[in-house]
């Protein structure tokens, strides 16, 4: 949904009804509105395997369910169990010393992509999309690339929107503020925590 000159076009919905993989509750404020805005019928889909510990993950949570009640959408909420647990550390093994942004997190987009992809199919949605795209840390194009394989696949529509673009970042702090929103400081699992951790105590030493 790009033209020539690389420039997002958005897309015009009918009240389709679209399933939004939503990370955390900052990173869905802006794209919720969007898509309402362009008149997509959104339920949102909370899974992340990746987030831990365990209490980091139930704090978005909560953050995402009162996001759902004040901008008024649906929400389903993924399995988080051990079993869940358990298969995500398999899925980036030997990937735990990787930066964060490198070939750990493409796994842990396409895991996530993939599980969205196969619900808005099962639950007859139109189309599915995610919020991964609003963090200016995180790479839309694997993100596209992953999607559009998963289209063919599960025969449901990506909604190819790189929610960061337009100030759609800066708009999603300033929502997150003024719904009162925990923002975390790292992206969710325990190895980026580590990395942001190390980071913050090297900038304190400065």
């Amino acid at each position: 949904m790009k033209d020539r000159k690389n420039k997002q076009i958005l897309p015009r919905g009918n009240f389709e009804k679209v399933l939004l993989h939503i990370c955390c509750a900052p990173d869905a404020t802006y794209p919720v509105l969007l898509l309402k805005g362009l008149h997509f019928n959104v339920t949102g889909f909370f899974y992340n395997p990746n987030i831990h510990p365990k209490e980091e993950y139930e704090k978005r949570l909560e953050e995402v369910r009162k996001l759902s009640e004040y901008q008024n959408f649906p929400l389903i909420v993924g399995e988080y169990n051990d079993e869940v647990l358990r298969s995500w550390f398999y899925l980036v093994r030997g990937l735990e010393k990787e930066q964060e942004g490198g070939n750990r997190c493409y796994l842990c987009y396409k895991e996530r992509l993939e599980r969205t992809a196969k619900l808005a199919h099962d639950l007859g949605f139109d189309y599915f999309t995610t919020t991964i795209t609003i963090s200016p840390h995180k790479r839309s194009d694997w993100v596209f690339e992953i999607a559009h394989e998963l289209e063919n696949i599960y025969g449901v529509k990506f909604l190819e929107i790189d929610f960061k673009k337009k100030n759609g970042f800066k708009a999603s702090v300033i929502l997150s503020k003024y719904y009162g929103l925990y923002r975390q400081n790292y992206c969710g699992c325990i190895f980026s925590k580590v990395e942001s951790d190390y980071i913050r105590r090297i900038r304190t030493q400065e």
